[in-house]
């Protein structure tokens, strides 16, 4: 864990930076960690959101076009190829624009597609989301949260909502067999006797720094957000923030994996469409299946697709039919940044200081109710 923690404000575009339009962050305040106090980490939230309104004045007028308006950019465009001839990638992306985004479709826009939002909608919802995350950030009833995190306040959303298809916005039913799946797992903890928090293996991979899986680990997060896209001949590499996970992607048309072979990120396999990139991914460990899918029959579909030289949308496509009455699809935006927003050591092991934390509170709740009056248990 870093034993400093700096807020600042993030300058996108702004002319008072020399150098291409990304991220700079200016530092206003400077606290070490190890210092701080419930009172600080209230001063920090407080801080953070000033900080977040006056950053949105600096980029007032620079928001991203709505999802089906970025047609001018792209016709104008080329993607770049690398040395051996395929689409280049390659380079640092972050999805702290799309925090906030609900994955479906709002009751309030029913009937209407991404494309059909107007810019001034669109805009209206930017604003909508950072009010709601930095009102949640300093609440009174929880003054220290997790979402203080600045990175996520001025996010510059793409769309409305992330489900592209079924075309109303929404992830389609679930089947029999996925609902009696459910039930039986609920079961199967009821009878073990555990409770959430007797040791560490009751917490989800995600507490123990294990993974957060796929497509979750590539999905905004409260911090975390950075990508980072490597490529060679007949391979693509792609190294997440969150958790330090890195995928290996082979392009040279070998076969999966046996069935009998399974991990928590899947088996992948890409090739390319054009200038887009496909991956496929098979072999889910059941503990990291998406949405509680099965991990035997679950294929996710990932599509890169570059729209400009400062962006790439990332959709993908859940496929199982032991889970869903039909594929659906959800897609965002990842935005290209410079070499020092590069993905930083996650170090999650060192500062897990929250897992330490659940399992002492339950244990202490254990004691407490041992020794409270029989009438109060």
């Amino acid at each position: 864990m870093k034993p400093w923690l700096v807020v600042g404000i993030a300058i996108r575009g702004s002319d008072k930076v020399e150098g291409p339009c990304t991220d700079r962050w200016v530092p206003l305040v400077v606290l070490r960690r190890r210092m701080m106090t419930h009172r600080s980490l209230s001063l920090v939230a407080a801080v953070v959101v000033v900080i977040a309104f006056f950053s949105a004045t600096l980029v007032l007028g620079q928001s991203q076009p709505a999802s089906g308006n970025r047609s001018a950019e792209s016709t104008k465009w080329t993607s770049p190829r690398t040395p051996w001839g395929d689409p280049d990638l390659s380079g640092i992306y972050s999805n702290s624009d799309e925090s906030g985004i609900p994955l479906e479709r709002p009751a309030r826009f029913e009937g209407r597609r991404n494309e059909d939002l107007t810019p001034q909608e669109l805009e209206a919802l930017r604003v909508e989301r950072r009010k709601a995350t930095a009102t949640s950030s300093v609440a009174e009833d929880r003054p220290v949260d997790r979402e203080v995190f600045w990175e996520n306040l001025n996010a510059m959303n793409s769309r409305g909502w992330l489900v592209v298809d079924p075309p109303d916005g929404k992830i389609p039913p679930t089947t029999a067999e996925a609902q009696q799946r459910a039930v039986a797992r609920a079961e199967a903890r009821r009878r073990s006797g555990r409770g959430p928090a007797d040791s560490a293996a009751d917490r989800s991979l995600y507490d123990r720094c294990i993974t957060r899986g796929l497509p979750g680990s590539m999905m905004p997060a409260i911090y975390g957000s950075s990508y980072e896209i490597v490529q060679g001949p007949n391979f693509v590499a792609i190294v997440y923030e969150m958790v330090h996970e890195a995928r290996v992607i082979p392009l040279d048309s070998r076969p999966h994996v046996g069935k009998t072979i399974r991990t928590y990120m899947g088996d992948p396999r890409g090739y390319w469409e054009g200038d887009t990139l496909v991956v496929e991914t098979t072999n889910f460990k059941d503990e990291t299946a998406y949405r509680n899918a099965a991990g035997e029959t679950l294929r996710l579909i990932e599509r890169f697709k570059a729209t400009g030289p400062n962006g790439v949308e990332w959709s993908v496509t859940v496929n199982d039919p032991s889970t869903w009455a039909r594929p659906w699809t959800f897609a965002m935006m990842l935005t290209k940044k410079d070499a020092s927003q590069r993905p930083f050591e996650y170090a999650c092991h060192e500062g897990n200081y929250g897992l330490r934390n659940i399992l002492s509170a339950a244990r202490a709740e254990e004691a407490a109710a041992r020794t409270a009056p029989a009438g109060s248990r």
